[in-house]
């Protein structure tokens, strides 16, 4: 049996944990322990105990497998567990296969794990991920990211993905498939993790000009906003507001609208019954052909199957 080293720490998610657990305890091929810094039980974000199998500190025979779930709280650096980051640092050079949970990167990034590779984590902890360790290439979108030997996935419930991944490397995909049927879940969702995060106004432009262009777009995102428009709502010229919003925004002024505009139609299709052509004129995309490639391009999903996942009734108008 594979051995999978499954790291713990007082507030890690409950869920992080106990998704792999589930997957990996289906086809009985796997011997999976719970570690913790010191040996002692650990209390995790819901306020439920695990009792754990080892200390990180006593483990000398590296298992085939090293698994590190999350805590949203790890988004600060004083929110690191005392006595993970080291271990893990000791641990992994001599491990098969090393796979973090959420925020489980972080983990592996501050014990230099990830410098030079690819990796994803929970859609509120991608920015944070970038900016506290900018040696890794962060993709925001993806579910389970592999790099060689190295596995990362997104929030909470992609660990029950990553964990599926990790059947269908060692024991195939019919295994991994017959998993995901009985725990009644995707083996490979649809979409990435974009369509489940909450979309957020950029930041506040310090340029007037350019606040006024961004304030002039957010008002009425149907409005036929080009360039030129805004630039004369702005009472700049048009080159010198291309320049402010790439300069404060990382964004040309189309991709600023459109990003305005796919954020409009997230909210309609989640609160409202409009019909996919009214959604797509009120947003400002013109036509429901244009709203559907849209979505394709950032959230890998249809507009109807976005309303039928995030709307309270789950209308299915295609």
């Amino acid at each position: 049996m594979k051995d999978v080293l499954i790291v713990v720490y007082d507030g890690v998610t409950l869920l992080d944990v106990a998704g792999p657990l589930q997957v990996l305890h289906a086809p009985q091929a796997y011997r999976t322990r719970l570690a913790s810094p010191d040996g002692a039980p650990v209390t995790t974000d819901v306020g439920v105990p695990l009792a754990v199998d080892t200390a990180l500190s006593a483990v000398r025979t590296p298992p085939d497998t090293l698994l590190v779930p999350g805590d949203l709280g790890l988004r600060s650096a004083d929110g690191m567990p005392d006595g993970v980051v080291d271990q893990l640092t000791r641990i992994a050079p001599d491990v098969r296969r090393v796979a973090s949970v959420c925020g489980g990167a972080l983990l592996l990034a501050a014990a230099g794990l990830l410098d030079g590779r690819r990796a994803t984590t929970h859609w509120a902890l991608c920015e944070v991920l970038a900016q506290r360790f900018p040696a890794v290439t962060v993709e925001p979108d993806a579910i389970v990211v592999r790099d060689g030997s190295l596995l990362t996935s997104a929030g909470v419930t992609a660990g029950i993905d990553l964990s599926l991944a990790l059947l269908e490397e060692d024991l195939g995909p019919d295994v991994a498939r017959t998993v995901a049927r009985w725990l009644v879940v995707f083996l490979q969702r649809p979409g990435g993790q974009a369509q489940y995060g909450i979309p957020k106004p950029g930041p506040v432009p310090r340029n007037p000009a350019l606040r006024a262009a961004v304030d002039a777009v957010a008002a009425d995102p149907a409005a036929p906003h080009t360039l030129e428009s805004l630039a004369q709502t702005a009472a700049v010229s048009a080159r010198h507001l291309g320049r402010l919003f790439r300069r404060e925004l990382n964004a040309t002024p189309a991709q600023y609208v459109e990003s305005t505009r796919l954020a409009a139609a997230r909210t309609l299709l989640e609160s409202s019954d409009a019909v996919l052509p009214a959604v797509a004129r009120q947003s400002g995309f013109g036509s429901d052909e244009t709203l559907r490639r849209v979505f394709l391009k950032h959230l890998g999903i249809p507009p109807h199957a976005y309303r039928e996942r995030f709307h309270p009734f789950g209308r299915n108008d295609r």
